[in-house]
Parts: structure tokens; sequence; C-alpha cells
């Protein structure tokens, strides 16, 4: 079994100061990984920069041109999307760091988190927002299909909404997008009757949550509806929006996911990875705030690569039933209403 990582030192060089989202944040996931059992069993990757091109299977030229005059300029691309000089081309390295995981899982590695960023899932294909330069996860979908992928399965368990991510595909039945997230909160996307539109109509799955979810609402929702809809449309690839902003104690969400808990999601993905895939799986990192639990949360996702977390399949049904009723856990409900943004 190989289990690999995307890093490189100049995803630190997208400066944005004393934003949420800052370098301070991959210091941290390498500093928590360095000091795990795991570290030295990990296959790094080298992210290589992706080509225009690339970045054009989802956004349009003006919007790439705007990134890159927006960069040179140090100037914002909305009222929570900074840039500095560099970040146009490490945005290129973002996506290609994501590119670079799709063709390792190609060539035959088991399955790799791309520690990149910025992150990528609320950029949409004519506008950058929410701190996401260009959709990382989006653009690999496509590289991943014109490598002969036919079928994606895209997993976003970042507590916003992939608004991008959705957009981008929303009239294709080729990718299955399925969305657990935070409501009401940032975008203002993602409602249940979202769920595509002409040939992509019924492979748009977004499941809303109220604050205060936790690790059992999460594990119900994987087994009573992704992993039967994952199983129903037979993916070639699975790529994950990977971020950990759902944890209890991030500052800008309002859920009460544990560290443990993103590594028996990542369990649950990894074994329908083996079964529908031939066990291709990419995480790319979307959000996450708070540096130690998104450094314990990452190291327990490697750690669930691995093999070493049990799927607990068939957990959480108690808290499902509380969901379906409507009346949610109750836990947490004073932190995050709606307020945090991007990632």
């Amino acid at each position: 079994m190989q289990t690999g990582y995307v890093y490189h030192d100049d995803y630190l060089k997208h400066d944005t100061g004393l934003h949420p989202e800052n370098g301070g944040r991959l210091e941290a996931i390498m500093d928590g990984l360095k000091e795990s059992p795991y570290f030295s069993r990990l296959i790094l990757i080298e992210p290589v920069p992706a080509k225009a091109d690339q970045i054009h299977y989802i956004h349009t030229s003006d919007l790439i041109r705007t990134v890159r005059n927006f960069s040179s300029g140090k100037m914002h691309l909305d009222p929570d999307t900074p840039t500095c000089s560099y970040s146009y081309e490490i945005a290129l390295l973002a996506a290609g760091g994501v590119i670079s995981a799709v063709n390792a899982v190609m060539d035959g590695m088991d399955s790799v988190f791309a520690l990149v960023r910025p992150p990528g899932h609320h950029a949409e294909p004519d506008k950058s927002m929410g701190f996401c330069l260009f959709n990382n996860i989006a653009i690999a979908t496509r590289h991943a299909q014109k490598k002969g992928l036919e079928k994606v399965l895209i997993v976003d368990w970042d507590i916003h909404h992939g608004n991008g991510t959705q957009k981008a595909f929303y009239e294709d039945s080729s990718v299955l997008y399925f969305s657990i997230h935070q409501s009401p909160h940032y975008p203002g996307t993602g409602s249940m009757d979202e769920t595509g539109a002409g040939d992509g109509s019924g492979y748009n799955i977004n499941v809303p949550l109220p604050s205060g979810a936790g690790d059992p609402d999460y594990l119900y929702i994987f087994n009573e509806i992704l992993v039967p809809a994952a199983r129903k449309f037979k993916p070639d690839i699975i790529l994950v929006s990977a971020g950990q902003d759902g944890h209890r104690d991030d500052p800008l969400a309002g859920m009460n996911l544990t560290s443990e808990g993103f590594g028996q999601m990542t369990a649950i993905v990894r074994s329908l990875a083996k079964e529908l895939c031939g066990g291709k799986l990419v995480l790319a990192l979307e959000g996450g705030y708070n540096y130690d639990a998104l450094s314990k949360s990452v190291v327990m996702i490697f750690r669930a690569l691995m093999g070493e977390c049990d799927d607990i399949s068939g957990t959480g049904t108690e808290a499902g039933r509380e969901l379906k009723t409507g009346r949610g856990t109750g836990r947490g409900t004073e932190k995050g209403k709606g307020k945090g943004k991007g990632g």
C-alpha cells in the first residue's frame, strides 16, 4: 500500500498576512505530520504548476487574466480573497498539485492527499471568491477525465458549500457532486433542491446540516446517502474537497466534528474507492483554520488512508433520526451562525 502527499514550500509564498487562510495552516500540518508515526511511510509527490490550458478546463480567459493582474497589483479579488505578487503562480501550483496527485494514483499509488493552498472549491468558472483563486478539485476532475477516467465522484466535506464546484458540473452527468455542509452559512448555496439540471439532473447531492452536527450525524449521512449513491454511480476515481473547518474547535464555523471523525469519514471514502474504482482516491486541502485541530485532523486522515481507521459503517443512526425530524443535535449552536466565510 502506497500513500502519498503533495507539498511544496512555495505554497507559503501566497502571503495573505493575518487572513485566516494563511501559510501557518500548512506549516502546522507539516509539523504535525513530521511528529506522527506515519510520516516516514508517506511518499512525497512534487507538484508541477498547472498550464494555462488546464486552468481553462474550468475557468474563463477573463478570470485567469484577472487573477494574474490582481496578483501583480496585490489587490483583493473579493473582500475575502487577498492576493500578493506570488499568488497567481502559486494558484497554478495548487491546481497543478492536485493534478499531480491524480497522475500519481493513475500510475498505481493507492491514495494521495494534496496539501495545497490557496484552496479552491468556491472559485466559479468566471469568479474567484471565498479565499479561492482557481478551483483545484474541478480542474483535477477534468484532467482525470481527459486521462481516460470517465466518471468522477467528488465528495466535499468542507463546512462551506462548494458553490464553484457545483456550478462547474451542474449540467454534467459524468460528475457526481456530493456536499455535506453547514446551513445557513457562507456562501448561501447548497440547498437540497439543487440537484443538477439538464443532463446533470440528479447528479448533484447537497446535504445541508444545522450548526452543532457532529461525528454521528456525518457518519450516518455518509452511510445512508453517500455510500448508496456512489455504488449506483460507479465512479472511476474519487476526489475529496477535504476542508477540516467542521472541527468543533474551528473559529469560522459551528459544527462539532472531531479529528477522529475526519478519519472515520476518510475510511468510508477509502472503502468506496477500493470497492468501486481500484482504490483511486485523491484528497485536496480546502478549509480549516484552527492550527491544532487542522493538524490533528490531517494526521487522522492519513492514518485512515493507510488502513488504520476502522470503517464504522452503520453508526450514528440515532443522530440521523434527529436530523430527519429537524431537531439536529443541539450542540455548538452559539458558534458560527452563518457568519464564517471561505475555504
